[in-house]
């Protein structure tokens, strides 16, 4: 697994493939980090890469129960966006389904938090989504929000009218179904309240891969004390866990989980995000390190080459981790707007594209993913306010955050030079190498000129990304916005 190392100025770029910055983190609408579920992440000064998918040798016992059969998925790997319903138009799910779509996306882990059928808004979205993806490749699976204290006898009927439609995604013939947390509710519960209804009421054959991190201890032991699961999938491993001093992200749940998950003829579903920006006041303004997590979660995945990849988020304006649009109505009566509106981030789908397609291929290091065409496609991103605003100490583990501009660029050859601005000044230049390229430079200043350059052996500028936000020494308003300020190249 990719160890950690300590966030540096940058003066240059260590091998691709292995990590060299620090990594950021995010979460999901209105929902606090998960208490003891992090991912133990450590601090070194050197980076290392060592592979970490080898299987285990020894066999996991299995309470004699019924069980949901686990067989291998079969052809291309699904990579998935976290998808959180919401108030929308038919429009509005027509156009999320298309633009996942074309960012190379295979469909959305739908969270529903309400299964109530007085919740039209619900079922409305949910309608609209299906009938979007009807007739196209795109699949949509339900993700229950079990942290809204979902009732587990309710859900067979509740899932089964959408698990029978042709645009839910189904492994061997079974619905995939998984959750948000449920891993303190027991495997009898699960059993009894959900798996056997599905099955026995409806005929339906789930394929579950839940995220169970709440469960004590996870991963160890999930397996032999829930035999009903297909897999698991995990959510706070996409970040470091929360902390005051900068750290990268670990892969050491995700190795271990998925170790664990083939030692029991399981699968495990890998999560990937950016970062986590909070600002709800009451207890809900918080930061999860982003910097250059995005891109270093990339190379964890290709080297433990997991089942399936969830990206956190599509749409989850409120915690800052999305990657598509997220829509007014979805926000309303919150002040999410105040941070969220106007910063777009689907910059970040010119690296996303590129490894979903790497990492569908059999990919296993970052200098094997390849831009579409012979150009150089990336981006940039930085926070719009520096940490020395004297707002900043209302934001849980700000002091993990560093005023720097961060960058990802894949290079189709060696033979470029990236370059970083802050202000205007040069603050840091890079030689690149082919494929994925990523550093976070420290150095962020007051003003305009936030740029990043690609530049080609002849000194030509071949692709550049310039912001649109100043950054500011203090905030002017009530909001102390770490949003990032995401640009692709062009």
């Amino acid at each position: 697994m990719i160890s950690a190392v300590k966030l540096a100025s940058l003066v240059s770029i260590s091998p691709v493939g292995k990590s060299l910055a620090l990594v950021l983190p995010q979460a999901k609408l209105a929902r606090q980090p998960l208490p003891g579920c992090g991912t133990g992440t450590t601090m070194t000064t050197t980076a290392t890469t060592t592979t970490s998918t080898k299987t285990s040798t020894t066999t996991m016992a299995i309470p004699t129960t019924t069980t949901t059969s686990a067989t291998q998925p079969t052809g291309t790997k699904g990579v998935f966006a976290h998808y959180m319903v919401g108030s929308m138009t038919s429009a509005e799910a027509v156009t999320d389904v298309q633009d996942a779509m074309n960012a190379g996306f295979d469909g959305f882990a739908l969270n529903t938090h309400t299964i109530s059928a007085s919740d039209t808004w619900n079922t409305n979205a949910l309608n609209y989504l299906f009938a979007a993806a009807a007739g196209t490749n795109f699949k949509l699976f339900i993700s229950f929000d079990m942290s809204w204290g979902l009732d587990v006898t309710q859900l067979a009927a509740f899932l089964a009218p959408y698990a029978t439609q042709n645009a839910y995604y189904k492994v061997n013939g079974k619905a995939f179904v998984s959750t948000y947390t449920g891993g303190t509710i027991s495997n009898s519960a699960w059993q009894t309240g959900f798996i056997q209804p599905l099955t026995s009421t409806y005929g339906i054959t789930p394929y579950f891969v839940p995220n169970f991190d709440d469960f004590s201890g996870y991963p160890t032991g999930v397996f032999s004390s829930y035999p009903i699961l297909s897999g698991v999938f995990s959510w706070e491993s996409a970040w470091p866990s929360p902390g005051t001093t900068p750290a990268n992200v670990s892969d050491s749940v995700d190795a271990a989980a998925l170790q664990q998950a083939h030692a029991a003829g399981k699968v495990y579903m890998m999560p990937l995000s950016s970062y986590q920006f909070k600002y709800l006041g009451s207890g809900q303004d918080w930061y999860r390190i982003g910097e250059i997590n995005l891109p270093q979660r990339m190379g964890q995945i290709l080297e433990l080459q997991p089942d399936f990849v969830e990206v956190i988020t599509w749409n989850d304006a409120g915690e800052s981790h999305y990657v598509g649009d997220f829509w007014q109505e979805q926000i309303a009566g919150s002040t999410i707007g105040d941070y969220a509106d106007g910063f777009d981030h689907k910059g970040w789908l010119q690296i996303i594209t590129p490894f979903i397609k790497a990492y569908k291929a059999g990919a296993t290091s970052l200098s094997q993913i390849t831009p579409p065409s012979t150009k150089p496609v990336g981006s940039l991103w930085y926070r719009t306010l520096l940490t020395s605003a004297s707002c900043s100490s209302s934001i849980a583990n700000y002091q993990s955050a560093r005023d720097a501009v961060n960058f990802a660029v894949i290079l189709p050859s060696t033979g470029y030079t990236i370059k970083v601005y802050s202000n205007n000044k040069l603050i840091g230049s890079v030689v690149g190498q082919k494929g994925l390229n990523y550093n976070s430079v420290l150095g962020l200043a007051v003003g305009g000129g936030q740029m990043l350059q690609v530049v080609d052996s002849s000194n030509n500028i071949v692709a550049s990304a310039t912001g649109t936000k100043n950054v500011l020494s203090q905030s002017t308003n009530a909001t102390c916005n770490w949003n990032y300020e995401v640009v692709g190249l062009s």
